[in-house]
């Protein structure tokens, strides 16, 4: 069995690395793009908060593996053509904007409406209510959810070997496919994918009682 682990140890670490920048890339796509039509959500004009809705509840009442699908294999009828990786990297980002942008409203839609025109009446711009009011507050309730959000991008990167991505899944795949052992290496899967996520649970928690507006 140990030998097995060390035969195969390699060939993970490279999909460990795919896996970390798959994640790494939906993570930040994500952020930004959730963030920025979070914000249209809240208080854009009508019609950019009717397509925003549209959007977070289609996207989040489609499973991620049809998204994943859709997205590879649908494209390309529009004449689009994305290479696997960057096309699981979009359904994955998509799914996560859409997690990304209920995250924003709830923080946002906590915040008294009362702070927000006692700034405006102080004569501060829009952009300066978000920056130096809003925005500050809404970071502590924003951020426990976002992070338990991280785990499940974590989690949810496995399934783009299912594009032929090398990943960490595929790469256990590959090994017991040359080995015929499969156990220890879904064990060892299981625990790499256990840690990291375990490690960003105990960073969410963390950070949940540092910005917890009551301390014991």
């Amino acid at each position: 069995m140990l030998g097995q682990i060390a035969y195969a140890l390699p060939f993970l670490a490279q999909g460990f690395a795919v896996t970390l920048w798959v994640s790494l890339l939906v993570v930040l796509l994500s952020l930004v793009a959730g963030v920025m039509m979070g914000v249209g959500l809240v208080y854009g004009p009508a019609p950019l908060r009717w397509a925003v809705r549209i959007f977070s509840d289609t996207i989040r009442g489609i499973p991620i593996l049809v998204l994943i699908f859709f997205v590879y294999y649908g494209l390309p009828a529009v004449g689009l053509h994305l290479e696997s990786f960057w096309a699981a990297v979009l359904a994955l980002t998509l799914f996560k904007t859409a997690q990304v942008i209920e995250y924003l409203r709830g923080a946002v839609g906590s915040i008294p409406k009362g702070q927000s025109e006692a700034a405006m009446a102080i004569g501060l711009t829009f952009r300066q209510r978000l920056a130096y009011v809003i925005f500050p507050q809404a970071f502590r309730r924003f951020l426990p959810p976002w992070i338990n959000g991280v785990t499940d991008a974590v989690k949810g990167s496995a399934l783009v070997s299912l594009l032929g991505i090398t990943d960490l899944m595929h790469a256990i795949n590959q090994v017991i496919g040359r080995t015929y052992e499969a156990m220890p290496l879904y064990i060892l899967g299981a625990v790499i994918y256990f840690a990291v996520n375990y490690a960003l649970s105990l960073a969410s928690r963390r950070l949940e009682r540092r910005f917890s507006f009551i301390r014991e």
